[in-house]
Parts: structure tokens; C-alpha cells; sequence
């Protein structure tokens, strides 16, 4: 039996923003009408196709968005997706909308309510966009890499005054219960310490050792990254100040991290993932997660994907505790 054609799709964006979406956005748009496709833009995530918070989108609508953070489409969290009613008037949406097909931008909670509208008979594609880089199935996911430029270049900045003061500064990233961005960052800015969740540390030696080994050597200020996944920033900072005595800060960068425009990266990244999006569900296929994996632009099922495991980069974790002083 052949596949019912693709001659509208629906786009949405789903959990939390990240840097990059905008440009899967536009690329999704620009894709699928040169096939003359035409492409739904839903708003507010599942909780917009649920409650029919759908524009049109054109390619002269999305002029000008690869430039901007956030994405244009919003966000929200959408509990009523996780019931059956909810799934039912999601994909009764999609059916009075003509809508042949969905593309869901975001993480794993995104990729499992495009899963049970799958099953319910709208095919539909995951794009992964989270800052927090953990979806298992994909090297890499939009937003990472602004994220991080936006956490190195704002330590950067306290850097200055905490060498100034002679203070060790504690410095909270996001990331969830994943210590990617973490990681990164400390590597980035050269923290004498890195806290993840993925690995146990033996806190005098991993921490304290390293302040004095560094103090010892002529280093007057400290940066220990703790990811948000760890534990309290707080409590490190206190452990620190009682083991040592030095001036310590905590500064919890937040919400800052998943604002300001894409880097270069993100806007490829997101163009390359919108564009294979739209190829493969033209294509016939569903229930899929556009991936990066072995440096390549590829998709698996959604089931399989999220089956998957994903651990920190330990070469980089063994380089991060071995140049740390």
C-alpha cells in the first residue's frame, strides 16, 4: 500500500529553548516549500496543537530568524500530552489541520509525545535541541555550543575580579542531571576542579589538593565548575572556605546560558538537522530522531534512539583532571 504524500507538514518546538532552533525552523520552511510542501508553524509546543495555536509559515516568514536565540515558534512543557486525552486531541489537530506529517524540535520529553503521535498514525520527526547535549542517540544537539561560548566568556569576565580579590570562584552551569556543558566549560576556562555527576571524585584530592598545588605554584584565584547535576554550588563553596580559608564566591549562571544568537555551529547544525528532517518524512518515514553520529547528519527510531546510552567524553574528562593545577 502506498504512503499517503506529504503536502503539509506541522513544525514545533518543545521544553526548554535553545540557540539554533530558529535556524531548524527556517530551515525546515525553506526546505519543504521548495518541494511544495506547505509548512504549519504550531506555537507554544504540543500545548499550541492541542489547542490549535497554529500561523503559516512562508519562506519570507522566516527571513532574518537564523540571527536570533530562543525560537520564534515559543515553548512550554505540556503535561497534557502525557495523558490520553491529550494525545487524542493533539492528533485530532493534526488530522482537522490536514497536517501530514510533524516535526518536533527539542529533548527527550519532546521525542516521546512525537513517538505517541506516531503510534497514533502522524508520522513524525525528532529534531534534538538542549543545551544540555544528552540525548543519548546524538554526539551533539542545537544550542550546545552557544551555551558554552556564552558560559566560558562570562567566567572569563569573573575571572578578572576574582584573580583581583585572590578568591576561588564556584560557578554553577546548567545541564541537568548531564555534565556535557560542564565539562566543557571547565576545560575551556581551565578550572582547577570540575564536579559532574557521571563520576565520584575524592573531594580533598580532586579539589582541595589541587587549590593548594596550585597556591604552591603562584596561582592566587581558583574557578571550580560544578554542573548543576552534582549538588549545591553552595555547599562546595562552603567545604572549600572551611578547608582552606580563602574568599569563596558562588555565582550560578542560570538561565543566561540558553540565550544570545547561535554561533556558527548552531546555525549549521540546525539547517543540516531541519533540512534532512523535511527529506526524510517527504520520504515516508516516521517515528524517527534526526542524529549527529560518527560526524554525520543520519536518523534512527525514536524507541531505538532513546534505548541508547550516553556517557561524558572520558578523554576529555582524563585531559580536564591531568592539566588542571
Amino acid at each position: 500500500m502506498d504512503k499517503k504524500p506529504i503536502r503539509r507538514i506541522g513544525v514545533l518546538t518543545s521544553g526548554g529553548d535553545a540557540p539554533g532552533m530558529n535556524a531548524a525552523i527556517r530551515a525546515i520552511v525553506r526546505s519543504a516549500t521548495a518541494q511544495d510542501v506547505a509548512v504549519l508553524g504550531i506555537r507554544r509546543g504540543y500545548s499550541g496543537l492541542i489547542n490549535g495555536d497554529i500561523i503559516e509559515l512562508a519562506a519570507r516568514s522566516v527571513d532574518g530568524i537564523i540571527t536570533k536565540g530562543g525560537t520564534m515558534l515559543y515553548t512550554a512543557r505540556c503535561l497534557e500530552m502525557l495523558t490520553p486525552e491529550g494525545l487524542e486531541k493533539a492528533a485530532n489537530t493534526c488530522k482537522y489541520m490536514g497536517i501530514d506529517g510533524l516535526i518536533a524540535i527539542g529533548g527527550d520529553g519532546t521525542f516521546r509525545g512525537a513517538q505517541a503521535l506516531s503510534r497514533l498514525g502522524v508520522p513524525a520527526i525528532g529534531i534534538p535541541g538542549t543545551i544540555d547535549n544528552d540525548i543519548v542517540c546524538s554526539d551533539y544537539t542545537i544550542g550546545f555550543d552557544t551555551a558554552c561560548n556564552t558560559a566560558v566568556d562570562a567566567i572569563d569576565k569573573l575571572r578578572d575580579t576574582m584573580q583581583s580579590h585572590e578568591r576561588c570562584s564556584v560557578v554553577e552551569v546548567m545541564g541537568r542531571r548531564a555534565g556535557h556543558l560542564a565539562l566543557h566549560v571547565g576545560v575551556a576556562v581551565g578550572a582547577t576542579a570540575i564536579l559532574l555527576p557521571e563520576r565520584e571524585v575524592d573531594f580533598e584530592s580532586t579539589v582541595i589538593e589541587k587549590m593548594r598545588m596550585g597556591r604552591i605554584k603562584g596561582r592566587n584565584h581558583h574557578i571550580i565548575i560544578v554542573a548543576e547535576g552534582y549538588g549545591s554550588a553552595q555547599d562546595v563553596a562552603d567545604r572549600i572556605h572551611e578547608q582552606t580559608g580563602i574568599d569563596t564566591r558562588v555565582t550560578i549562571l542560570g538561565h543566561i546560558q540558553r540565550g544570545g544568537s547561535p554561533s556558527t555551529q548552531d546555525r549549521v547544525m540546525g539547517t543540516r538537522m531541519g533540512y534532512h528532517a523535511v527529506k526524510i518524512l517527504i520520504e515516508g518515514k516516521t517515528n524517527r530522531v534526526v542524529v549527529f553520529d560518527d560526524n554525520m547528519i543520519t536518523d534512527y527510531d525514536i524507541e531505538e534512539g532513546l534505548a541508547r546510552k550516553k556517557d561524558i567524553n572520558q578523554a576529555l574528562f582524563e585531559a580536564a583532571q591531568m592539566v588542571a593545577t
